[in-house]
């Protein structure tokens, strides 16, 4: 069965840094376009950022691009979302997601609370 399994959430003060990782298993990660999302305390789930099934042309949410930085390692069945320059209303639990056919797969998220 699929599974997303989201790792690397902390507690971090504003400007600082924080990878998150999403290991995949059951489905060919490689074949997938892979999306990490957020959801704030009282708000919707966002989409944050999405990467291509081979890497590529990567979409960033405009209140990230510039500080955040999706990647993948097929060989591994891992997505990650690098985050610098974090700032407070980055505060959110992050989810991994992948959609296969018309179905659509979310990790357990993991939480990131940016504050001083």
């Amino acid at each position: 069965q699929v599974q997303l399994v989201e790792s690397g959430g902390s507690l971090v003060q504003p400007g600082g840094s924080l990878r998150l990782s999403c290991a995949a298993s059951g489905f060919t990660f490689s074949s997938y376009t892979m999306s990490w999302y957020r959801q704030a305390p009282g708000k919707e789930r966002e989409l944050v950022a999405t990467i291509p099934s081979a890497g590529g042309r990567t979409i960033y949410t405009d209140s990230v691009k510039g500080r955040f930085t999706i990647s993948r390692d097929n060989a591994k069945k891992t997505v990650y979302l690098q985050m610098n320059s974090l700032k407070p209303e980055d505060t959110a639990v992050y989810y991994c997601h992948v959609q296969i056919l018309f179905r659509q797969y979310w990790g357990q998220g993991t939480q990131v609370t940016v504050s001083s």
